[in-house]
């Protein structure tokens, strides 16, 4: 049967959770295409705060990396737009003027920041907080300018003022009315809220309303209704959101203040379905992720022929992603002549519990300072529970009777983890039957835990209390990713012992938990295989997006070549041959990297191919998890201070171990003194020269986690140093977590221990042998290894290993 073609605008949660739960429903019912206007893969905008506060990386808050659209056959296009949409002949166009038909069309375009309509608003310096380029802008601000202001005491910004001032900004939050996050908070938890936060820095404008934003060029600060100003070097608008409906709106789809939707996600005009913040059900439009999945789910539902109940609305439960903060809120706050309250108010701890009831019924929810309670008050509230037999006050108490054997209690219905919906009998299945023993697997089989994280510490109790005394082993074993129960060892044991030989194999016999594995587990056992198997040939599908593109993806979707110059040495030919492709293909950007290269920007993805072709020069492996480069000084040829011939030895370092797989990247560097001119002392091997012999160094890491090498030996020859420097990445290879830089992976395995096998004459002959059998591989060309699947079947053939 041909499938349907399925096309999406949009490729933030709501709508990519949609797809989700399609290919779980049926897999073979669409062809799906996704328009994203980011140049990003779907990430966790949940997650912004946190990033701004230094707590993650954004590329921790990816949720389907670039692997998963291409594994799952999705045709995603990053930073493009929809511009128009033909209801009629049912077609979509992009902005660069790409046409793609639909059977099924989902409106995901999520929200806009509210941007006041004052003048000086379109200045420099003035932005919104909804997405990563926001965050980015934050973070570039941070290093010139050093005052702020948030406009809006909400709950997006009361998070994105803690994030400036975690990049060292003075921050001013205005705020329009008496108390802050008035939507979700009385007056009493508010005030608690806001002396807390004063605390830790933020400066509070209460009452004001902003009526010009003041600068020349750039905003320098702002004039208040009442006469007074604040200076401010950028002003963070977050008012509010407000649903982006203008292409619906241009297309003829009926919208209200967002896409009006029924009960089943669906439009008024056939065939167009609306999700998230976008859409507008029974006149409410949603900005928190719960509702959104919930709308979510629905709709893959209706799209597969399954219709049952739809989509009923959603109450709402509100958490802060501030540090040292507790909060929570859901339902009604504030008192009306028809509700009574519970209150509990312990102004020495800091905690204060209100609940409100009508009817019998709990209405509201406002926590602060202890919010464990949470979970089960708003599965009371959202049940509709009758609760005049228990309204006493010790059921707002944090008590002993609460606090012993929580999870015990818990009943197996109760939602662990609200933004998904998943209840405590869920993640507890998922343990007994999935075999899964951390977090990280109970979100990977669940989703459970992996949008505002906040319910992670009750999912790890969960674990403990299920596995009883196995959880202490198990909380020690690291698992390859969430497909598995396996170790990084017992896989790797596994491939050996049973001769395992490639990746759908391993993920056969050993009992993976998915069929196609994951974005973290395919690289990893990509790696494994060729780590045992000296002549194995690529799995090019399980390489990561960036080694299959040889090359990276930058920012704005384009991507940067950085050809290999070995040791920082080059050519006036291979310059010639730069300047001309630069100017051929209107590069953006030649820079020299920190690596002596130099590096083509703003190349588009279809033009790669050809300008590898152009170049005719050996890729720098600049995306790999290789030997990127060896960083020289220009040594005792020409430096008046140099002992040795440091560019000769980077050079041949470089040939002899290019493309070699390892566990993440591997810098080198030779320096021809102590001087160290080529910072050899932070680099995963670092050679200095002395009089008479040289220091090898190992283990530096000039990144984020500064560290400075560990001195391995001193050597007096060349040849010493291929024998130190092979066995020691081949010990490293086989020995490190996959993904583990060399600076982590001494740290764990100890220094004195990595000297005590390479001072073994005999392993470190061993190793250098199996180092040099994996080179070898490498005498195939790249091109015709990654393929042709037929030569690594021949391999295995030959070694009796493939019947």
């Amino acid at each position: 049967m041909k499938k349907k073609q399925l096309v999406m605008i949009g490729n933030g949660m709501a709508g990519v959770r949609v797809i989700e739960e399609i290919l779980k429903m049926d897999r073979e019912q669409y062809k799906i295409t996704i328009f994203g206007n980011e140049p990003h893969p779907n990430y966790n905008r949940i997650q912004l705060s946190n990033v701004l506060q230094g707590n993650t990386t954004f590329e921790e808050t990816i949720i389907n990396d670039l692997q998963w659209y291409e594994s799952n056959e999705i045709q995603l296009f990053t930073g493009e737009e929809v511009t128009q949409i033909n209801t009629d002949e049912q077609y979509v166009i992009s902005d660069i003027g790409r046409q793609v038909s639909y059977d099924e069309l989902i409106l995901a375009t999520g929200s806009l920041p509210f941007i006041l309509p004052i003048p000086g608003a379109d200045k420099k310096g003035v932005i919104g907080f909804r997405d990563i380029k926001d965050c980015v802008e934050m973070i570039q601000t941070s290093k010139k300018y050093k005052k702020a202001a948030v406009i809006g005491g909400g709950l997006l910004g009361l998070e994105a003022a803690k994030g400036l001032i975690h990049l060292g900004m003075k921050v001013d939050v205005v705020h329009l009315m008496e108390h802050l996050m008035e939507r979700q908070l009385d007056a009493v938890a508010s005030n608690m809220l806001k002396a807390e936060l004063e605390t830790q820095g933020m400066n509070f404008l209460m009452e004001k309303a902003t009526v010009e934003l003041i600068g020349t060029d750039r905003v320098e600060g702002i004039r208040f209704k009442d006469g007074t100003e604040a200076k401010a070097d950028l002003i963070v608008m977050a008012a509010g959101i407000k649903p982006n409906v203008k292409l619906a709106s241009e297309s003829g789809i009926y919208v209200n203040r967002g896409i009006v939707v029924n009960d089943f996600m669906e439009t008024n005009v056939p065939h167009v379905y609306a999700v998230g913040e976008c859409a507008e059900h029974r006149e409410v439009v949603y900005g928190l992720v719960a509702p959104l999945y919930e709308q979510g789910k629905v709709l893959a539902k209706t799209l597969c022929g399954q219709k049952e109940n739809g989509y009923k609305g959603s109450i709402t439960g509100t958490q802060l992603k501030v540090s040292d903060i507790d909060l929570f809120s859901a339902g009604e706050i504030y008192d009306d002549p028809t509700s009574k309250s519970i209150v509990v108010h312990n102004e020495y701890e800091g905690i204060y519990k209100k609940v409100l009831i009508r009817n019998d019924r709990i209405v509201g929810i406002v926590l602060y300072g202890d919010t464990k309670d949470s979970n089960r008050l708003y599965r009371m509230l959202t049940e509709k529970q009758d609760v005049s037999e228990s309204t006493t006050i010790s059921f707002l108490q944090s008590g002993e009777a609460v606090e012993s054997n929580d999870i015990a209690s818990m009943p197996n219905d109760e939602v662990v983890c609200g933004c998904n919906g998943i209840s405590k009998e869920t993640i507890v299945q998922a343990i007994k039957e999935e075999g899964v023993s951390t977090v990280e697997q109970v979100g990977g089989c669940t989703n459970a835990g992996r949008s505002c994280g906040r319910c992670k510490p009750v999912i790890q109790e969960i674990i403990a209390y299920t596995l009883g005394d196995e959880f202490t082993h198990a909380a020690e074993k690291k698992t390859v990713c969430g497909c598995t129960s396996l170790s990084r060892d017992e896989v790797v044991a596994e491939i050996q012992v049973k001769g395992l030989t490639t990746i759908k194999e391993v993920m056969n016999v050993l009992e993976w938990k998915t069929d196609e594995g994951c974005s973290k587990c395919r690289p990893a056992l990509n790696y494994f295989l060729g780590m045992v198997h000296p002549a194995y040939v690529d799995d090019r599908d399980s390489r990561l997006v960036n080694e299959k593109m040889h090359a990276n993806i930058q920012k704005d979707g384009t991507y940067s070549v950085i050809p290999r110059m070995y040791g920082g040495v080059t050519t006036a030919k291979d310059l010639r041959k730069l300047a001309d492709v630069a100017e051929k293909y209107d590069v953006q950007l030649l820079k020299i990297t920190g690596g002596q290269r130099i590096g083509l920007y703003g190349l588009e993805k279809d033009q790669l191919p050809a300008v590898w072709e152009e170049l005719g020069m050996p890729s720098g492996y600049a995306y790999g998890k290789t030997l990127r480069t060896v960083k020289t000084c220009v040594g005792a040829q020409f430096c008046r201070f140099g002992t040795q011939d440091s560019m000769s030895l980077g050079i041949e370092l470089e040939k002899r171990f290019e493309r070699l797989d390892t566990p993440h990247k591997v810098k080198m560097g030779v320096s021809a003194c102590p001087r160290n001119c080529a910072e050899a002392g932070i680099k995963d091997v670092g050679i200095v020269g002395l009089d008479g012999g040289w220091e090898i160094y190992v283990a530096g890491n000039g990144g984020t986690d500064l560290r400075a090498g560990d001195l391995l030996c001193k050597v007096k020859t060349e040849e010493e140093i291929y024998e130190i420097t092979g066995a020691f990445l081949q010990y490293y290879r086989e020995a490190a977590l996959y993904l583990e830089r060399t600076s982590t992976w001494i740290e764990r395995v100890g220094l004195d221990h990595v000297k005590d096998v390479l001072a073994n004459e005999k392993k470190r002959k061993e190793l250098n042998e199996r180092l040099n059998a994996t080179l070898a591989r490498y005498e195939e060309p790249w091109a015709r290894a990654i393929e042709e699947p037929a030569i690594r079947e021949a391999y295995y053939r030959k070694r009796e290993l493939v019947k």
